[in-house]
């Protein structure tokens, strides 16, 4: 069920730094041709990503899996909740080919959330890789998954395939998370992390929504959680309202404010720290892996 918020705090207009260029560059207006040409699935597109010319220009792109229709209703989250298609079981060989012919050198995967089967989709997530790793021998992947409500043996079946880097979003902070990502929970996804690391996933990363409310503090102290259980790479960006039947903005996050968590993020101990408006889960995510 879609959730309707409202508020009487109204954000400034959208400032400057929020402007976006349209994509450009022969790279990409290579990719935008292959991906009509073969009606290519990518979240880069279907987000309307800000990154899209950044990230296709250097050979990295978003894929997701398991339908376009999620099992929970996060206020923040674009993506239609309902009941899900069936599982289809020749995606992996569909994401597969469309890497290959997209000529991609790094691979971001994502998914809805599948509450409703008995593997949360973690079958299919471990299919994915194998098919992209066959078909694209030199390929790097990050896979960014849901919690899988914390359940071992199906984050068990993504450690096992071994991307290079395993991201889970902690999203907000943890007085926000009831509000934000309604089913979903804080330490739980803390835990996800921890074990991640703990079962010898070499790289894991995670990111943080600013503007739907959360103080300075709030936001330090869920650094200072994520850097706790083991976080290699933290992505920190600005949340904008995908419809007005989402959480509004509260507000435009100041580019001094973003460069003090980056400082404060590196000083912790993060390997990487992205952290800018712009900045979304997958922004440069090739240069995470090392």
């Amino acid at each position: 069920m879609e959730t309707t918020v409202t508020s009487n705090i109204l954000p400034e207009r959208k400032p400057k730094w929020l402007r976006v260029k349209l994509p450009t560059g022969k790279k990409y207006t290579e990719l935008r041709s292959l991906v009509d040409k073969y009606k290519l699935n990518t979240i880069c597109t279907s987000g309307s990503c800000p990154n899209m010319g950044e990230c296709w220009g250097e050979g990295t792109a978003t894929f997701m899996i398991l339908g376009n229709v999620c099992t929970r209703s996060c206020g923040f989250c674009g993506v239609k909740t309902g009941r899900p298609e069936t599982v289809d079981w020749d995606e992996p060989e569909k994401v597969a080919r469309s890497i290959k012919i997209m000529q991609i050198k790094h691979a971001v995967l994502t998914s809805v959330d599948r509450d409703d089967l008995k593997d949360m989709g973690s079958i299919m997530w471990a299919e994915t890789v194998k098919a992209v790793r066959r078909m694209n021998p030199e390929i790097t992947l990050e896979t960014l998954i849901p919690d899988f409500q914390g359940i071992e043996r199906h984050i068990d079946r993504i450690v096992e395939v071994a991307p290079e880097v395993v991201s889970h979003n902690i999203e907000t902070v943890r007085r926000l998370t009831r509000e934000v990502r309604i089913q979903a929970k804080y330490d739980r996804s803390m835990g996800v992390l921890k074990y991640l690391k703990q079962q010898g996933q070499r790289r894991t990363k995670s990111g943080i929504m600013l503007g739907l409310g959360e103080a300075r503090e709030e936001v330090i102290e869920t650094l200072h959680d994520l850097r706790e259980n083991e976080v290699d790479v933290v992505t920190i960006g600005q949340y904008l309202q995908p419809t007005k039947k989402h959480l509004p903005v509260k507000r435009f996050i100041n580019p001094d404010e973003f460069e003090e968590y980056k400082e404060i993020g590196l000083d912790l101990g993060f390997r990487h720290v992205e952290s800018s408006a712009l900045v979304r889960s997958s922004y440069k995510a090739q240069k995470h892996i090392n």
